[in-house]
């Protein structure tokens, strides 16, 4: 089976979040299914760097504006087709922000020219490729479905995963004569939202199928607290949507041989990461004393909740734990956390980049990692924080509450808990949680159960892809050759 993924961004060419990740490690875990999965995505700068010496398998001289090419080519694994069009991605930094920090003004027509192009090679663009299914992630490939709904008939599939309902890919009706679409499409059952366009809420409404990425947010956004004034459309068509957990890549995601971890480690050596947690506080330049180091990786904004966790530092502090901060985003939370390293020296530290290395050390050397968010689709950093014996302190939402399990009496009893658990939104619940988390790590004996579950947990992208590949197989009516068991 043929499936096209259309994706904005994809690990290990492009990241800017988790949708990168699942971007890049999907396909990979699809490859025994009997699914043969191909990724579209746009010709950044970075993504032409490393698909450098590809073939150009086609030519179209009018893209949104000026020609462009369509290069295949491989790495990391991938089978790649991008789209070689300077005159929409050859520009520098962030792939949807300009260096003065706004949107690119062009992003409608960057992102439409992205899904055009994946329903022209649905439609033979390129000969001999005549993919079934267009998996479609996020907004910036939204479209996809409205051009293949409206388009000619093809028996073309797809599906529209979304990882975040927050963004919609909002724009102004004015570019719609712009979009190659019908006028029919500017309905309430196309691509029309509020008076204007959101890619986001045309690719819910034109797919096959919409998939979010844990069975837990799929109910949620089912809500008017979590549905973003979507909800009604998703109720609509609820046995069409479904929710399918993601995973993560855990060959690259290993603490045995994680090359930025200074010390490797298993379930039962887990005290060895004592060694790393001491270069970690250097990095930070932290004090060495005993106690809990917390961590935070994550993108500064309200919705992942780091105003509680600046309400709760002090609290934090005076519980005699230490943390340190990776990330960037909203200025304020910045200068906050900032202005804490000044009034707690050598007891909160922050790094305002992206920095995947040191992603992977905090992960390796922190005892627990804070994920405060008011609505979490899925999450991935606690999916890491398992697999490292970081422990999760999650609010009880979304993909969170899909993938921890509470260190409550019973749990412990059981010896089933892998991280602590409270109510989202609320400083005070998030003050207790961490309270709580202090309290299990100074019993050092039930601190390396939690770890050691936590680690045994399967966070792969095996069962998913299971089921992404049964998905395909139901929309096509195609039987699957399926060597993954043999």
């Amino acid at each position: 089976m043929e499936v096209l993924s259309v994706a904005a961004e994809v690990y290990p060419l492009i990241k800017t979040g988790g949708l990168a990740d699942v971007a890049g490690a999907l396909p990979l875990a699809l490859g025994d299914k009997g699914v043969t999965l191909r990724t579209l995505l746009p010709g950044y700068p970075a993504v032409m760097s490393k698909v450098n010496g590809g073939r150009v398998v086609a030519e179209i001289d009018d893209l949104f504006g000026a020609p462009g090419k369509l290069i295949a080519g491989r790495f990391a694994g991938l089978d790649l087709i991008v789209i070689e069009a300077p005159h929409l991605y050859d520009r520098p930094g962030n792939p949807y922000v300009a260096p003065d920090g706004w949107d690119w003004p062009d992003n409608w027509k960057r992102f439409a020219a992205l899904s055009w192009v994946a329903a022209e090679l649905a439609w033979g663009l390129v000969d001999g490729y005549h993919p079934q299914v267009i998996h479609c992630h996020d907004w910036q490939a939204g479209l996809v479905p409205a051009y293949i709904k409206y388009g000619a008939p093809s028996g073309i599939k797809t599906i529209m995963t979304v990882h975040n309902m927050a963004f919609k890919g909002f724009f102004g009706r004015e570019i719609f004569g712009q979009l190659r679409l019908p006028p029919q499409a500017f309905e309430v059952g196309g691509v029309e939202y509020y008076g204007g366009i959101s890619y986001l809420k045309s690719g819910m409404e034109c797919a096959d199928y919409v998939t979010t990425v844990s069975p837990n947010y799929a109910d949620e956004i089912r809500t008017p607290e979590f549905g973003m004034g979507l909800e009604g459309l998703l109720n609509g068509r609820a046995d069409t949507v479904i929710g399918i957990l993601n995973g993560i890549d855990i060959a690259a995601w290993d603490p045995m041989t994680d090359p930025a971890l200074p010390q490797k480690y298993s379930g039962n050596t887990v005290h060895m990461r004592r060694a790393n947690k001491a270069l970690l506080v250097e990095k930070f330049g932290l004090d060495g004393e005993d106690g809990p180091l917390f961590c935070v990786i994550s993108r500064l904004t309200d919705q992942k909740g780091m105003d509680l966790l600046l309400q709760a530092l002090a609290g934090l502090v005076g519980l005699g734990a230490r943390l340190v901060v990776l990330g960037s985003g909203e200025g304020y939370l910045e200068d906050g956390f900032r202005h804490a390293t000044g009034l707690y020296p050598g007891k909160v530290g922050i790094i305002t980049r992206y920095d995947e290395e040191l992603s992977h050390l905090i992960q390796g050397g922190a005892d627990a990692i804070v994920i405060p968010s008011r609505f979490e689709p899925c999450g991935l950093t606690q999916l890491y924080g398992l697999r490292y014996g970081c422990v999760p302190v999650v609010s009880r939402i979304g993909g969170l509450a899909d993938t921890v399990i509470d260190a409550n009496p019973a749990a412990l009893d059981a010896g089933v808990a892998t991280g602590v658990m409270f109510d989202a939104n609320s400083a005070h619940a998030l003050y207790e949680a961490i309270r709580r988390t202090v309290r299990l790590y100074n019993d050092d004996k039930t601190w390396k159960k939690i770890q050691r579950r936590g680690m045994k947990s399967e966070v792969s992208w095996e069962a998913s892809a299971h089921r992404y590949a049964d998905l395909y197989a139901t929309l096509t009516g195609l039987k699957l050759n399926d060597d993954s068991n043999d």
